[in-house]
């Protein structure tokens, strides 16, 4: 499910950049009156990324000798996590700061309730504004990015692109053009990897931007149950985009027993010319082919309109601090938040870990040897053609639709029957969170 991978993504897309946040310089930290001796705890989940991202954060701003020291905690991943931060809020155990997910599951933590705003500080205005939106209730932000974002969008060979003479498309018709001239040449147009069940979904979740330009109120509506992907036209072109990639006879011969690696050296091999996936796959193109990286780039997946066309972007994490935090350290929390939106905060971030996408502050720039396809996503984030995937906007997400796109994407159910059967996943899922209109 990705629901369950986007967990992991938070995690990965720690990382990149760097900005210029005013009024918080290493003087006005240094000159803070939280008092000498201060000390925070900071929680983080024990992924690898996450906690190097964590403690980075904590070792740069604890060499500033603010009279403030951070101390890293860890708690699981995934649902197990998900508990232990909900029970600790609720219990007023939370630690002086924490991270944890944007979005959807932001909201199920109650901010206006149990998190203190940071819309006051000076940084609030230099954060990215779809961000913003997935860690903000009621008016009011909660959060700052731990990290940075996650595309969600088309792999492609770049070589193989350049010896067709092709060029990235803004089209679905286009995207579709371009797989019949690489099929014509030999090469396999599109990856695909369903052993691993959970990126079968990508064709369909990665369109949402082009469901959203269509439809701006889809989310809102979808989340009352007013809207299903059955019957609506532009949700149901995302089913209907991977049923179309099958039935061109577009993918790879091994689709079905594919593993993520073994998709990703499909790509790098040029065996295969295009992955649908999350940019945070990156890192596995750095640990098998690195030799290969600077061949490989990054586009959004097409829609219809070339004037629409953006990125669906999976985002960060948030950095958020708890009304529990006591009023003898809320001032030294509050300039921990500052210096994780500061570019000392990015520099830390971007040294922890392995750059998967941009940072979402204003001034923020990637490293200038990160990955193509990281520097492939800036564009979309500076022309503000990027729209949050919908689980950051709605709470609703059933938990069989990797294997309804699975059977899609095989050829085994017609588009149309899964976009019906997953509104019926969908809607038992609804029922169980309680959801007016369901």
């Amino acid at each position: 499910m990705m629901q369950r991978r986007h967990r992991l993504v938070v995690a990965l897309t720690a990382t990149v950049g760097a900005l210029v946040l005013s009024g918080c310089s290493a003087g006005d930290l240094g000159s803070s009156d939280s008092g000498d001796g201060t000390t925070l705890s900071f929680l983080s989940d024990n992924s690898d990324a996450s906690l190097k991202t964590a403690q980075g954060l904590a070792d740069a701003f604890n060499a500033k000798k603010t009279g403030v020291t951070v101390k890293v905690e860890t708690r699981p991943q995934g649902t197990e996590g998900d508990n232990i931060v909900k029970t600790r809020l609720s219990t007023g155990d939370m630690t002086d700061v924490f991270m944890y997910n944007s979005g959807s599951l932001f909201a199920a933590l109650k901010p206006e309730q149990n998190l203190v705003p940071v819309d006051d500080q000076s940084y609030a205005g230099d954060l990215d504004a779809t961000f913003k939106s997935t860690v903000s209730a009621g008016n009011k932000l909660y959060g700052v990015p731990f990290g940075g974002a996650t595309g969600g969008g088309v792999l492609y060979n770049k070589a193989v692109f350049a010896k067709l003479g092709l060029q990235v498309p803004k089209t679905w018709a286009d995207f579709m053009a371009n797989n019949a001239k690489i099929k014509a040449a030999g090469i396999a147009p599109v990856v695909q990897t369903y052993q691993d069940t959970w990126t079968s979904q990508l064709i369909v979740l990665a369109d949402f931007h082009n469901v959203a330009a269509t439809q701006p109120d889809f989310a809102g509506q979808y989340t009352a149950g007013k809207a299903k992907y059955a019957t609506t036209p532009a949700a149901l072109r995302s089913f209907q985009r991977l049923q179309d990639v099958h039935d061109q006879g577009y993918l790879t011969s091994d689709f079905a027993s594919t593993k993520l690696e073994a998709g990703i050296k499909h790509l790098t091999d040029g065996t295969g010319a295009q992955y649908p996936m999350l940019t945070f796959s990156v890192g596995t193109i750095a640990s098998q082919s690195p030799e290969k990286m600077n061949d490989i780039g990054f586009f959004a997946l097409p829609g219809d309109d070339a004037a629409k066309n953006g990125l669906t972007v999976w985002e960060p994490a948030g950095v958020y601090i708890p009304k529990t935090t006591t009023a003898k350290k809320l001032d030294a929390a509050r300039k921990f938040l500052a210096f994780v939106a500061s570019k000392d905060g990015c520099d830390a971030m971007a040294k922890a870990t392995t750059p998967f996408g941009p940072f979402l502050v204003k001034g923020c720039t990637l490293p200038s040897d990160v990955a193509a396809p990281i520097k492939d996503m800036q564009p979309y984030f500076d022309s503000g053609a990027n729209s949050p995937a919908l689980e950051f906007l709605s709470p609703v997400k059933g938990p069989s639709l990797e294997q309804i796109t699975v059977e899609v994407g095989s050829g085994i159910r017609k588009a149309a029957d899964g976009a019906a059967l997953y509104d019926q996943d969908v809607k038992k899922q609804a029922q169980q969170l309680g959801l007016p209109g369901w």
